[in-house]
């Protein structure tokens, strides 16, 4: 997948917005996404959560191995500076209908992911595009740890008891190849510290997890668009920062997105790879639209998204709707 904060670079005293002096300070992001927070449901992709940490920007000519390993990847982009990021998850899918312990045959698995990633971002230093490279290495199935998650999360805030979990997919290690491509196309100025622009996204993931090439574009209406490239999510998604860069004062956008994606693999639909197991008949063409609001202030960011997915499988009745909702801070 895709994804505000304020704060004193330590190469100037007052950064303006849009500056692009290197970012000396890291971000570290929360990220949880759950249909409780969109539509009310508890289906399908029912929740996700993960943690992450992007470093500093580093320069070309640095000797860090940050920079040094960038420099060698042959497609590096001329002039960008490198950042690091890394990201630990945990997704869960599950039918429409968890009270019943039986398998069901014409709605989709149990499943879960659990994983770890790391990567490189390059950033252009006018601040107008990034490419993410991303390795996603982890475990499907009763490892993942989803089940008891998932059952704990309803026994503590007394929700219905999810029932299904022994029909879930079984182990299988796992990974996800991942690059993201976003650039910023076209800004204008709509008034005095009010700013629009046009962010289109393009990428692929490559895996036994996830395999399909994606595309789509973000419409930002706000104060200062360049200190992040849209709002983190957690993947399969609309590609954002997983970095926010430095501004004086409270800022803040408003968005709307359009995606869609080839899916050629998904293992929460296709079933496991090597073994026997639950699957349903996966639609190749899966679009998501997103709107929602993002806020920063001092060294702090947080974003609300609002999805909606059109429908994943042949079998599915109605479109998912989720919330996703990230807190970030630089440091």
């Amino acid at each position: 997948m895709p994804l505000l904060c304020a704060g004193l670079s330590a190469h100037a005293e007052a950064p303006q917005p849009g500056t692009t002096i290197p970012d000396d300070r890291g971000t570290a992001s929360l990220m949880i996404e759950n249909d409780l927070f969109g539509a009310g449901t508890d289906r399908h992709f029912t929740h996700g959560t993960a943690v992450g940490y992007t470093t500093r920007e580093y320069l070309p000519s640095e000797t860090d191995p940050i920079a040094v390993v960038a420099n060698l990847i042959p497609f590096w982009p001329h002039g960008a500076r490198a950042r690091a990021t890394y990201s630990l998850g945990q997704n869960m899918y599950t039918p429409e209908d968890i009270t019943d312990p039986n398998p069901i045959r014409d709605d989709r698995p149990y499943a879960g992911w659990l994983y770890v990633g790391g990567g490189l971002i390059a950033a252009a230093p006018d601040a107008s595009r990034s490419d993410t490279v991303l390795l996603e290495v982890g475990v499907v199935g009763p490892a993942s740890l989803a089940s008891k998650t998932h059952k704990q999360w309803h026994k503590w805030f007394n929700f219905t008891e999810p029932r299904g979990w022994d029909n879930q997919l079984e182990n299988e290690p796992g990974f996800n190849v991942i690059y993201e491509h976003t650039q910023r196309i076209w800004k204008d100025e709509l008034g005095p510290g009010l700013n629009v622009d046009l962010v289109p996204n393009s990428g692929f993931s490559l895996g036994n997890i996830q395999t399909y090439l994606s595309g789509g574009a973000t419409l930002r209406l706000g104060r200062d668009l360049t200190t992040d490239m849209g709002p983190p999510r957690i993947r399969p998604s609309l590609p954002g920062s997983a970095y926010i860069r430095p501004t004086n004062g409270f800022n803040w956008y408003v968005f709307t997105s359009a995606g869609t994606r080839l899916v050629l693999r998904n293992i929460f639909l296709d079933g496991n790879t090597f073994r026997d197991s639950q699957s349903v008949d996966k639609r190749y063409l899966v679009a998501d639209l997103q709107s929602g609001l993002a806020l920063q202030y001092d060294d702090w960011r947080m974003t609300y998204t609002y999805v909606i997915r059109t429908k994943e499988f042949e079998q599915q009745d109605k479109i998912d709707k989720w919330g996703a909702i990230s807190l970030s801070y630089r440091f």
